[in-house]
């Protein structure tokens, strides 16, 4: 019983202590014994949970940890928080280098129907991240320009992003613009958009992936470049980049 508690794994200290006082006890060794565990150094298996939370985090693996509980020390989900969680590990590869695995947990599954085939099991080692959801940006002759989120349960469209801006403002033009930056080249593509025909639906609405620009011009010919610029400002470097190139747009 002694020689399983020396070795006994996932026990805290304390725990420890009064598990070996009992075994003492019951084994008639001591009478009434009183037990100090001091920790001479700790096997590091530490977990971290960053991204779209609440208390970003690293803490050691004590015992059994789920990917529910992980989450849960961090405080929780943020409001931002995206529809997945990224749980990062590494394995020996088939050269006996490690290699890093990333497997996809939906949080519906997770949280809302308690899938217990998604509440992972944690041994240490494991980098959990939450990205955030998705954004567009709707600037330009727009009464209230803004980035929003898009919403996992349903596809942004040309038609909501203007409803989130609150409607197009006086002079706006028929042609409006979504930039989309190329993943693969990392270009930046001038979509046109027939903004009339939509609004008369004489013509398909469009769907807006993650980090495009809606750029609804005036219709006076001209790109007030400064003016976007300055309500891009509070959008990040990253859109603010992406407007330089309006002013190609003729």
């Amino acid at each position: 019983m002694l020689q399983q508690l020396v070795h006994a794994e996932g026990l805290l200290p304390a725990q420890l202590e009064s598990a070996i006082a009992a075994a003492l006890k019951a084994e008639e060794i001591l009478v009434d014994p009183y037990v100090t565990v001091t920790v001479v150094e700790y096997d590091s298996r530490p977990i971290s949970v960053a991204g779209a939370v609440k208390s970003p985090t690293t803490f050691q693996a004590m015992g059994n940890v789920t990917l529910l509980e992980a989450v849960t020390r961090a405080g929780g989900l943020a409001p931002e928080a995206g529809p997945e969680i990224l749980v990062t590990h590494s394995q020996p590869g088939p050269d006996g280098a490690p290699i890093s695995l990333t497997r996809r947990i939906p949080i519906k599954s997770l949280i809302d129907t308690a899938d217990p085939d998604v509440n992972l099991s944690l041994h240490g080692g494991e980098q959990i991240r939450v990205p955030e959801l998705g954004k567009i940006f709707v600037v330009g002759n727009v009464k209230k320009p803004g980035a929003f989120p898009l919403q996992d349960d349903d596809e942004t469209t040309v038609l909501k992003a203007l409803a989130l801006s609150e409607g197009l403002a006086p002079y706006a033009t028929k042609v409006a613009y979504v930039i989309r930056r190329d993943d693969r080249t990392g270009h930046k593509n001038e979509l046109p958009i027939e903004l009339s025909k939509i609004l008369k639906r004489e013509s398909p609405d469009v769907t807006l992936l993650a980090n495009d620009i809606l750029y609804v011009p005036d219709n006076s010919g001209r790109r007030n470049t400064l003016g976007v610029l300055e309500k891009l400002a509070a959008f990040g470097t990253a859109t603010v980049s992406g407007v330089l190139i309006y002013s190609t747009i003729h």
